[in-house]
């Protein structure tokens, strides 16, 4: 066994939000990723990817971005920005070293490894990811299909569907962006299938005001007034896309969020300009695959050379600590941040919101100062 006193779960913003606040603190922690870089889940998605948070609510603890950078960090800018401080040298980093399993030890926690060695911790944070497991849906007849099917995890960039056809589901960020990237980047035909219409914001408002900050702001209002002020700016911004088969949802984008987690479709005005363009198709909901074909709602029928699915993904924290009675029943960490959901054990970065990342990042110092508390009450001698 080897002995540390903060171990953390997870290289990505919110592992090394915590860290670097740790190390703010003067105590020196250890991350364990089971990828073999930093921020692996940045480096995984498609070329066109930037961040739906705007610059100033996205970066770590007390470390801003370099003079120069946009307001909209592109997908290698934010990689670049994580592991330029991941080098801190008061930063235990590990790759390549997957946590499997949380069990109470001697000393607070072991953490089970890939590599078969049990890591010892008096505090542990896991901060793997709102988004941790890509999730394909298994659709009658999937297996027989005759195109390809892919997550939208595996996507990258338009070249390998010039002159084909694609069925891009899913309506939230990545689906969005994705289907226009491929109409508009010599795709031969792109449907986009919806089963629950989405809340739309666009990424900059005409102020231009980033959205974000609207959104954190509002977050302050009561909810069904947040959710009015909302719907004001979408109809404002973009109108009412119904023709285009993207009506305005029932609830709001607030009320979304306090029910299930989720999160709006941020887009770009572009997006919108070539939706009302109809470059591409909004089509209804899959139902089932046969051959070569995709049934959908309303008896729809298309014929894709490939699927891209932008579904979703699940935390997967179930194998890692399930056994703990510290998950609800989604899978979602009961409590996180500052509390502990554990004695010395804690999640950071599971939170679907406006100003995730920087929300992240309170979250992390929060948390940090919490756990400094902790160990420092530990060392205290015991007066006899």
């Amino acid at each position: 066994m080897n002995g540390n006193r903060a171990v953390i779960v997870g290289a990505g913003a919110a592992g090394l939000s915590v860290a670097l606040s740790l190390v703010d603190r003067g105590v020196q922690p250890l991350i364990l990723d089971r990828a073999e870089n930093v921020a692996s889940s940045w480096r995984g998605r498609y070329d066109r990817l930037r961040l739906n948070t705007s610059r100033p609510f996205s970066h770590l603890p007390g470390r801003r971005f370099a003079k120069g950078t946009p307001m909209f960090p592109t997908r290698d800018q934010l990689v670049g920005y994580l592991e330029q401080h991941s080098q801190n040298q008061d930063v235990k980093l590990r790759l390549g070293v997957g946590a499997d399993r949380i069990e109470p030890g001697s000393k607070g926690w072991v953490i089970r490894t890939s590599t078969g060695e049990g890591i010892e911790a008096e505090q542990v944070v896991v901060a793997t990811g709102y988004e941790n497991k890509a999730v394909i849906p298994d659709w009658p007849g999937r297996d027989s299909f005759a195109g390809t099917i892919l997550h939208s995890a595996d996507y990258r960039n338009p070249s390998a569907y010039k002159d084909k056809a694609v069925l891009v589901v899913g309506p939230g960020c990545s689906g969005m962006e994705i289907a226009y990237d491929l109409a508009t980047g010599g795709a031969a035909k792109v449907w986009l299938a919806v089963r629950t219409p989405p809340n739309i914001l666009l990424r900059t408002s005409p102020g231009p005001i980033p959205s974000d900050i609207i959104g954190v702001a509002l977050l302050k209002f009561p909810l069904k007034l947040a959710d009015t002020v909302t719907r004001y700016g979408q109809r404002s911004d973009f109108g009412d896309l119904s023709e285009y088969g993207l009506p305005f949802p029932d609830d709001g984008v607030f009320a979304r969020i306090a029910r299930n987690g989720g999160e709006p479709t941020i887009i770009d005005r572009e997006v919108i300009e070539a939706i009302k363009a109809r470059r591409f198709e909004v089509v209804g909901a899959v139902r089932s695959l046969a051959g070569s074909a995709v049934l959908l709602d309303r008896g729809m029928q298309v014929e894709p050379d490939a699927v891209i699915c932008a579904t979703g993904y699940r935390r997967n924290l179930e194998p890692l600590v399930g056994h703990l009675d510290v998950l609800d029943v989604r899978g979602v960490p009961k409590v996180r941040g500052e509390k502990a959901a554990a004695e010395g054990l804690r999640f950071v970065g599971f939170v679907p919101r406006p100003g995730a990342l920087g929300y992240i990042a309170k979250e992390a110092k929060l948390a940090a100062k919490a756990i400094a508390r902790e160990l420092q009450k530990a060392e205290a001698p015991v007066n006899g």
